[in-house]
């Protein structure tokens, strides 16, 4: 059994706050941060939603769900937020200067025997060893979303982590029911989102360059018997972290096309207030998004031959 008992999230957006959540779930007692009471406020009514989830697909009993509010505590102090933790978890967004502020920001703050983790989805655990100022005691612990069911936890070491960390981080992922990943050397958007980026990218390429649409990408990946395609995967991942993913990658791999999907992201979605499934809309509509239609693949009656064709021809 870990030693972790304390849990601190800093940040508590989509994925901070289902960490924090399901940590909470399973037993721990968490703090989350955020820099503001809104953001808190946000992730308070994702947490009811949360409950209904877990009370409806998990068989969480009301007094499971009492229990795991009241292990549950907000504020907008950081210091007071990594004061007792023996875990804390950063999810801010995928920005690197970001993060490295706020690692340089707890560095003094935290308890001697407190360990550190990035729930970074395509960053380096080196990138930010030094600025947490104890970087034997820190790694990569990075989840999917939709935790209750996305249930794996990438552990990536980076050169001067100590064995003890890793022991006690891989301890504390399958304690709160995950199945690890080790990621055995660093690697650029770890296991899931080095072909998740590559799977976005592409789908978000054919969209960008109107080529197809969000709907018919997805309907030729669930074809092959997935449950979600692309599009339906990055609107519960959110719009801003796929923008932040595609404009960072772009620009570092001086990648014109990954930039201009960042950007068809941003004045399509983004500037229209369009941020996600928890938003209400996306690429889709929530809650209830095409995809999950029962006809969503079902073979189109002959009348729409006419509609089909005028799609294939010039405009």
């Amino acid at each position: 059994m870990s030693s972790i008992s304390s849990v601190t999230l800093l940040g508590s957006g989509v994925l901070g706050g289902q960490i924090a959540w399901h940590s909470a779930f399973k037993g721990k007692n968490v703090v989350v941060y955020d820099i503001a009471e809104d953001a808190l406020t946000h992730c308070r009514e994702a947490h009811q939603q949360y409950a209904a989830i877990y009370a409806g697909s998990l068989g969480a009993s009301e007094t499971d769900i009492a229990a795991t509010h009241g292990r549950l505590t907000f504020t907008t102090d950081i210091a007071d937020a990594v004061r007792g933790a023996d875990l804390v978890i950063e999810a801010v967004p995928e920005i690197p200067d970001v993060k490295t502020v706020v690692f340089k920001e707890i560095a003094d703050l935290l308890p001697e025997h407190t360990l550190v983790a990035t729930n970074s989805s395509t960053l380096l655990p080196s990138t930010f060893a030094e600025a947490t100022g104890r970087p034997e005691k820190f790694c990569a612990l990075h989840f999917g979303n939709g935790i209750w069911a996305m249930n794996f936890a990438e552990i990536m070491a980076h050169a001067l982590t100590a064995r003890s960390t890793l022991t006690q981080i891989t301890e504390f992922a399958i304690e709160i029911g995950m199945m690890p990943i080790p990621v055995r050397k660093e690697q650029n958007g770890y296991v899931v989102n080095t072909w998740t980026l590559a799977l976005s990218n592409a789908a978000q390429t054919l969209v960008t360059n109107g080529i197809s649409t969000p709907e018919d990408v997805d309907r030729s990946f669930m074809k092959f018997g997935f449950p979600i395609g692309p599009f339906g995967m990055l609107d519960q991942v959110n719009m801003k972290t796929a923008f932040d993913i595609l404009a960072y990658w772009g620009e570092v791999r001086d990648d014109r096309q990954m930039t201009a999907n960042a950007q068809w992201i941003k004045e399509n979605l983004i500037d229209k207030g369009r941020h996600g499934a928890q938003s209400g809309a996306g690429y889709y509509t929530w809650p209830e998004p095409a995809f999950m239609a029962p006809d969503f693949l079902a073979i189109p009656d002959i009348s729409k031959v006419p509609e089909i064709v005028s799609l294939l021809l010039p405009s």
